[in-house]
């Protein structure tokens, strides 16, 4: 499997997260930048998890059908501002469509977000849950990458 170099110049992997990108601030989607490692990689798929939630691993983020010559997304992604086209956003953990920031009950918690390079295009409509999107692509990976952050709520 391929590796794709993740990052975002929101955050370092394994820093804090900003607070303008979480409940305690704007709840804003930081931006990310990452590289093509294959030239079979026809589109990108995103999810960002909080494997630390109490309930079990709660899904923040979940953005797919990114076409393969797209290679960053700015700051605050919504289903209507800053969206390249193609791409489609699916529903969070949250019950909403795009992006819920970090919002952890107490402590830090790591927020996993992971890139998956895919050879096909994701046949989903927009509002995919987490569940649904990995079933749809789980024979198409062949590249993956990550970057964490951590947050903890601001007393």
């Amino acid at each position: 499997m391929e590796k794709i170099n993740l990052t975002s110049s929101s955050f370092n992997n394994g820093e804090l997260i900003p607070s303008k990108y979480t409940c305690d601030g704007k709840n804003i989607s930081p931006s990310l930048s990452w590289d093509k490692p294959a030239d079979s990689i026809k589109r990108f798929a995103i999810i960002v998890e909080d494997p630390d939630s109490p309930g079990g691993t709660f899904v923040h983020w979940v953005v797919y059908n990114i076409p393969s010559n797209i290679k960053n997304l700015p700051d605050d992604i919504t289903p209507i501002k800053n969206i390249p086209d193609e791409v489609l956003l699916g529903t969070n953990s949250f019950g909403h469509i795009g992006y819920g920031g970090p919002c952890p009950p107490s402590g830090t918690h790591r927020y996993i977000f992971r890139i998956y390079g895919l050879s096909n295009v994701v046949h989903l409509e927009a509002g995919a849950e987490k569940g649904e999107l990995m079933r749809a692509m789980q024979k198409h990976i062949i590249a993956e990458g990550e970057l964490m952050g951590k947050y903890s709520r601001q007393k």
